[in-house]
């Protein structure tokens, strides 16, 4: 299953955001812990590298990944120049208050009365940017949605009088390349569901827990994981919560969505769809094979 998603409104974001960036000191990129690789934005990087301006890669949403997953991509992302990763939950003030500082030290030339520290909040739909926003500021600056695309236009607050914050919309690209990362991004809900089919999505999620997490799926759903696959799951989903149409067949899209929710929520434990080594494996997998030479 192919996903593509990119609203009419981020052509005009990634425009504003190519003429934001000539003027910031520093891009502050907000990634869910969960899916970091599939939702690191190839627009951000190549928009802040063309400036060469300094990134922090905040992995938002740790308090529901993996924490061996987690620790594996924050040395991922600190090997790279010009970006420090640190893991936290924008919903944590504790959390939250450490970002400016981090800023400072990734900028440390700027943050005066006379040259403000510039920030620009930066990532995919629904990753936790105006939550971030609203936390540094203290108070509800940015809407927060349940959605993804919420937040359609720039908006520039200052900190303090050395700090400015400048929150973006939520940013796509126009294609996806490989298929598993708009399933991944579907399954975190950071694609809008207008452009998926949620039971394949919950299959595709389905079938990497039962990998991964068959004790969660279990303890979760009170079925075993051994010999099922990410459909079967659904159904066992369905049979656990009664979900029937009328007819009596298994109402399996609304056990898709709670599939989904259940995992969206945090409430099935910490977990997360990739690692930087399957990550690796998957992108040399998809790798075009080079035919060998016939021998004459």
């Amino acid at each position: 299953m192919s996903i593509q998603w990119f609203p009419g409104h981020m052509t005009s974001a990634r425009k504003k955001a190519a003429e934001t960036m000539e003027r910031i000191d520093i891009v502050i990129e907000v990634l869910d812990a969960r899916v970091p690789a599939a939702g690191g934005n190839p627009i951000i990087r190549e928009l802040r590298e063309h400036r060469q301006r300094p990134c922090l890669k905040i992995l938002n949403k740790t308090d529901i990944a993996d924490p061996i997953a987690t620790k594996a991509w924050l040395d991922y992302f600190n090997s790279q120049k010009g970006v420090h990763a640190v893991a936290l939950s924008c919903k944590k003030p504790g959390d939250v208050a450490k970002v400016p500082g981090l800023c400072l030290k990734l900028a440390p030339h700027r943050g005066t009365t006379l040259k403000p520290l510039r920030m620009m909040i930066m990532g995919i739909p629904n990753v936790g940017k105006s939550t971030l926003m609203n936390a540094l500021l203290k108070r509800r600056a940015a809407k927060v949605g349940d959605e993804p695309a919420v937040t359609k236009s720039q908006q520039s607050f200052d900190l303090n009088d050395h700090m400015t914050l400048i929150d973006t919309p939520g940013l796509m690209w126009p294609k996806i390349e490989h298929d598993s990362d708009g399933l991944m991004l579907a399954a975190s809900h950071s694609i809008g569901r207008n452009a998926v089919i949620d039971e394949e999505v919950a299959a595709f999620l389905g079938d990497i827990l039962l990998k991964h997490y068959p004790a969660l799926v279990t303890q979760r759903y009170g079925c075993k994981a051994e010999g099922m696959d990410g459909f079967h799951l659904i159904e066992a989903v369905a049979k656990k919560r009664g979900y029937r149409m009328k007819g009596g067949e298994f109402d399996l899209e609304k056990a898709a969505l709670t599939l989904l929710q259940d995992y969206r929520d945090g409430v099935l434990g910490r977990i997360s769809l990739e690692t930087p080594a399957s990550r690796e494996e998957m992108l040399k997998a998809a790798e075009p094979q080079q035919e060998e030479p016939n021998e004459l």
